[in-house]
């Protein structure tokens, strides 16, 4: 007889193992699938352990400018094999951390490759043969990979993906990033932390191409003065793998053509949801234009019963998106099996803030003013710089600044970006504002501490109206 449940999550990533514990916690019985390691991509090979990665990298470049804050520090050296050791530590160690959530939750957890083969059954293959679990409802949480060029297959060795990048048995020597999202753009500063030659190949007209334009610009003049060379408006043409470097031909935004070797590829143009073989196809799951499976605001797809969340629906594809959708999912299911103490509420995508730990950081939510003039805004825009900022100075890092974007005739908070220090830290104030369909009027008449780098937040709101104190 098939164990028989009230929720099965198929997917152990920040949305699925998220809704698995809401599931639980609202006290239906929950079971989670996972083919590879509890936590997903983003706690195995993305987020954490690149955040790991990138912490290296930040204080190895501190170290090399401690002469800067009075201090003395000779024949830095970085050890590779260690650096990455560490990394998949703080992995390991949060692998973990899911393990006893599950334990501590009651989640009956099937190691295996789950497939959708009818509705309220899932056929899992793995540790213990192939299994059919049966429940009232399944949550897909199947995550997404990285995508790939054509003309260059990862292999590992010359040519890589996100995950090749995190583990490398070699450091580069001169290093091409293809795309210059979120992904591309980390690893390329922590490359070039540790004193690779880095070169960045972006098609659009500008790198981080989601953020605000004056941060994407912002961010290309920072990275240029740290060595870095970026290249936009670049198309990449011809590939050629050898055994010790890549011949790759590039056409930059005036049309010439030069071909460069580079010891490693990193290519991170994008994901691809992982919707082959789990059965969408035998139910009649309906996929949205770019493949992701379509869902409405509460993770519903068009078959009853079946649910999906994360990087295989809609974007933007975060994790704390995911795991947003998971706990909006968990409570819709309670709720349609008769739980009339939960009031699920369909996701803003407006209020999902995004950030990259490049160096230096990048933080926004809502609107980028461009966006906000689109959509027919009259805009107040206020931009405050860390320079005017005490604790900016202080920490050795004035490069950066604030932006907000307002509804000049309501002063709504549309959108704010940021650029600097510390500033993933600090962008959730303004999503709380957001949140709570915050004007300008709160923002100016909140105390904000100091000696902190977030009082740029409240100049750059009193910048928007003209009134900014310390510029």
């Amino acid at each position: 007889m098939a164990d028989s449940y009230d929720v099965i999550v198929l997917g152990s990533g920040p949305g699925g193992y998220v809704s698995a514990i809401r599931c639980a916690q609202l006290g239906l019985k929950t079971a989670i699938v996972e083919r590879e390691r509890l936590g997903g991509i983003c706690l195995n090979w993305g987020c954490i352990p690149t955040k790991a990665l990138l912490r290296s990298g930040e204080v190895f470049h501190q170290m090399k400018h401690a002469k800067d804050y009075g201090l003395a520090a000779e024949n830095i050296t970085a050890d590779l094999d260690a650096i990455v050791k560490r990394s998949r530590g703080v992995a390991d160690q949060l692998n973990r951390g899911v393990t006893g959530l599950m334990k501590k939750n009651k989640i009956a957890v099937h190691m295996g490759t789950g497939k959708l083969v009818a509705p309220g059954k899932l056929e899992v293959t793995g540790e213990k043969g192939t299994e059919t679990l049966e429940a009232k409802h399944i949550i897909i949480a199947v995550g997404a990979r990285a995508r790939e060029l054509p003309k260059a297959k990862a292999d590992g060795e010359r040519i890589w993906t996100y995950r090749h990048a995190m583990t490398p048995k070699e450091m580069p020597g001169k290093l091409l990033v293809i795309g210059s999202g979120a992904i591309g753009i980390e690893f390329a500063s922590f490359y070039n932390d540790m004193g690779v030659d880095v070169t960045v190949v972006e098609m659009m007209d500008r790198i981080v191409p989601v953020e605000d334009a004056d941060v994407s610009a912002f961010l290309e003049k920072q990275l240029t003065k740290q060595g870095m060379k970026i290249m936009t408006k670049a198309n990449i043409g011809a590939i050629e793998k050898g055994d010790k470097s890549v011949k790759v031909t590039i056409k930059d935004k005036a049309g010439k053509e030069e071909t460069t070797e580079f010891s490693h590829v990193i290519v991170a143009i994008g994901i691809v949801p992982n919707v082959e073989n789990i059965g969408l196809e035998d139910l009649n799951i309906e996929p949205d234009k770019r493949f992701h499976i379509k869902v409405d605001g509460y993770g519903r797809t068009n078959v009853p019963g079946v649910w999906a969340i994360g990087d295989c629906v809609e974007g933007p594809w975060l994790a704390h998106k995911a795991s947003h959708e998971g706990v909006t999912t968990a409570e819709a299911i309670a709720q349609e099996l008769g739980n009339k103490d939960v009031h699920p509420h369909p996701l803003d995508r407006g209020n999902i803030p995004g950030c990259t730990y490049c160096h230096p950081q990048i933080a926004s939510v809502g609107m980028t003013e461009a966006k906000a003039k689109e959509a027919g805004y009259e805009l107040k825009v206020g931009t405050f710089p860390f320079i005017g900022n005490g604790k900016a100075i202080a920490l050795g890092e004035p490069e950066g600044f604030v932006k907000t974007v307002f509804d000049a005739k309501t002063g709504e908070l549309l959108g704010a970006h940021m650029i600097g220090a510390e500033v993933t830290e600090m962008i959730q104030g303004y999503v709380v504002g957001k949140t709570l369909e915050t004007t300008e009027a709160e923002l100016m008449n909140t105390v904000f501490p100091h000696p902190t780098i977030s009082e740029t937040m409240h100049e750059s709101t009193l910048a928007a109206y003209g009134r900014a104190i310390h510029i």
